[in-house]
């Protein structure tokens, strides 16, 4: 096919790249570093990212898009011209197609700012793809069927929940609570429990390594390194899951009343297919060890975690490429 597709997961804190014919090519940060001087772009993605709490003050290291929505349209812009330029090269004959997924709750005017940026960027045609449904097409739900099918896709920036049928969301909350949160409160719960004090980039090894959902009979510990508070000395200790439990219950909190309020909105005919089949849990967040578990339990509805969470959303961006005319009733912008 000599016109590329591309699916595309713009991620408030990470995003990935899915060519047709060749899977996955991109998985990077949603990072931009900046000189202050003259607001040059200095470097894009994990580049960006490695800069965090290492750059002097005439360069500062932002995030594009805040909430899954543009927060600057020139460096969205230069982020997409980054991702299109190293997927399939600066040089080509025929502009790509490009599906992009978005918050369900986009506002006319953020999706044309989206739209903008990324024809700015290099792409020929553009199509908006609702993020709960991108999901639900990833994690292979029926969704062109009239059964209920919930997803709840935990993202970095926000968390999207909907349920779903027929090709279309019948009820969907969005909450500005999802992985940055956990980081967030892991930082904060070192600080005031163990005086230490720690980056970003620290909070997230600890949260991958040792983080849990739930409390764990037998925890598992990491090594951490920080600043002590108190003497401004570095200094290491051992974390372990159940200090992280601690920490981020308060904001899966927030999630689960996301869950149940989208389940309050949901009507009882798609409510039962949805007791059936439980809900479906993806986005990176969804990696957390036992949230299935604290869901099911919360909830009181099965709680599944799909397979490669982390891709759902850009295999479905994909996979809608592929099927337009089926799709093309859940699209935005278009």
């Amino acid at each position: 096919m000599l016109v590329k597709r591309i699916g595309l997961d713009l991620g408030t804190s990470n995003s990935l790249v899915f060519v047709e014919g060749r899977g996955i090519v991109i998985n990077e940060p949603t990072v931009v570093a900046v000189s202050v001087e003259d607001r040059k772009v200095l470097a894009i993605g994990q580049e960006a990212k490695e800069m965090i709490g290492k750059v002097p003050e005439n360069i500062i290291v932002k995030r594009p898009l805040r909430e899954g929505v543009i927060a600057s349209y020139r460096l969205t812009e230069a982020l997409l011209k980054y991702f299109l330029n190293k997927a399939i090269g600066r040089v080509r004959i025929f502009k790509p197609e490009v599906m992009i997924s978005v918050p369900a709750g986009i506002t006319t005017v953020e999706e044309r700012a989206v739209i903008e940026a990324a024809l700015s960027a290099g792409a020929g045609k553009v199509y908006l793809l609702p993020e709960p449904i991108a999901a639900a097409i990833g994690a292979k739900l029926p969704i062109n069927t009239s059964a209920g099918n919930m997803i709840v896709n935990m993202g970095g920036g926000t968390t999207e929940v909907g349920v779903i049928s027929m090709n279309g969301i019948v009820s969907y909350d969005s909450v500005r609570t999802a992985g940055d949160s956990l980081n967030e409160a892991i930082i904060s719960h070192i600080r005031k429990e163990k005086g230490l004090l720690i980056g970003e980039q620290m909070a997230e090894k600890i949260k991958i390594a040792v983080g849990s959902a739930t409390k764990m009979e037998k925890p598992l510990e990491v090594q951490i390194k920080g600043r002590d508070a108190s003497t401004g000395m570095p200094r290491s200790m051992i974390v372990d899951s159940n200090s992280v439990v601690e920490a981020v219950t308060p904001i899966l909190k927030q999630i689960l009343v996301s869950v149940r309020g989208v389940l309050e909105k949901t009507p009882p005919e798609l409510s039962s297919d949805i007791i059936d089949r439980g809900m479906v849990l993806s986005g990176g967040t969804s990696q957390l060890r036992n949230i299935d578990e604290l869901f099911t339990k919360a909830i009181g509805v099965p709680a599944h975690v799909v397979d490669d969470p982390l891709f759902c959303v850009v295999r479905g961006t994909a996979s809608a490429l592929q099927h337009l005319e089926v799709i093309r009733r859940s699209l935005r912008g278009n």
